[in-house]
């Protein structure tokens, strides 16, 4: 409780400088329109919408519709809120607001889109001619062998956990600051890695199974927070360059950072965590030898 109070607080002293005349206030509240992120969040958008109008016609199961289109376009606001609002031009100057975004792309929007089961959907949303050639290119062998390597527990957990550990570098992230290259590898890699370790959790995975990795990325995300927040100096020079003309300091924009990366990031993990568990537990008493196994994709 103390640690969420210390977190408001923090925010609300950003937000107060923020409404104040001068550099900070004039550009507090820019929407970033860099094409390589629009474009695709548009089209990804557009292509759902498209899709769900088409199978709304043919399907009867409206209701399994609804919901799922529910948790994709919740997803696919919160993607939006991070990488086009205002969030993403104050995440380029304050490491506070850059880790809000971090978590809202992989903690909140990637399993969002992941309950939602999208692509089908997406493929609706395709010309038809297109839409064949992309199902026959995802019956290709490499496709296959790739997603069996991949779209295991252990491999989702690894590759994921080493896009965290790795972007969250010094010399990595404050490389983004200045390279939007790199910045949108990070966030592509981000979401993607996401994207694949929650498919596994919920789709592929035995729940107790999933459970356990769920709670290895809860104990390595917090491990990282921790190091972020408890770190002596500002490690992170670049990323909390201006922290001063918000009102904070470069140690304690670190510190601020690292500790939403270690509670409510770690919160989110621990929370699927249980629940996992306690759906295995639910399951594992109807008997039944795939009594704990999650719905195959």
């Amino acid at each position: 409780m103390r640690t969420l109070t210390a977190i408001m607080l923090l925010l609300m002293s950003v937000s107060q400088v923020a409404a104040h005349d001068g550099d900070a206030h004039g550009s507090a509240f820019v929407w970033t329109f860099d094409p390589w992120i629009v474009v695709p969040i548009a089209v990804a958008g557009a292509l759902y919408a498209a899709g769900s109008f088409r199978l709304a016609q043919r399907s009867n199961s409206r209701q399994s519709l609804i919901r799922s289109a529910a948790a994709y376009w919740l997803g696919w606001i919160v993607l939006a809120a991070a990488l086009v609002s205002p969030l993403h031009y104050l995440g380029e100057h304050l490491f506070t607001f850059h880790m809000i975004e971090h978590e809202l792309v992989m903690a909140v929007s990637a399993p969002l889109f992941v309950l939602a089961r999208p692509i089908g959907v997406l493929l609706w949303g395709l010309p038809r001619s297109i839409r064949h050639l992309v199902r026959s290119a995802m019956k290709t062998a490499v496709v296959g062998k790739t997603w069996n390597a991949l779209g295991t527990g252990p491999g989702a957990t690894i590759l994921h956990g080493v896009a965290i550990w790795a972007w969250h570098a010094p010399v990595l992230l404050d490389a983004t600051v200045s390279d939007i290259t790199l910045h949108r590898l990070q966030h592509l890699s981000f979401f993607i890695t996401a994207v694949l370790f929650w498919w596994v959790m919920v789709w592929r995975s035995d729940r107790g199974f999933a459970s356990w990795h769920l709670f290895l990325t809860m104990l390595h995300t917090s491990i990282l927070g921790s190091l972020i927040a408890l770190a002596p100096r500002a490690i992170y020079v670049a990323q909390t360059r201006t922290a001063d003309d918000w009102g904070l300091t470069p140690l304690e924009d670190q510190q601020l950072a690292g500790i939403l990366m270690w509670v409510p990031g770690g919160i989110i993990y621990a929370g699927a965590a249980l629940t996992m568990l306690a759906l295995w537990i639910a399951n594992s008493g109807k008997g039944g030898l795939d009594a704990s196994r999650s719905p195959s994709p």
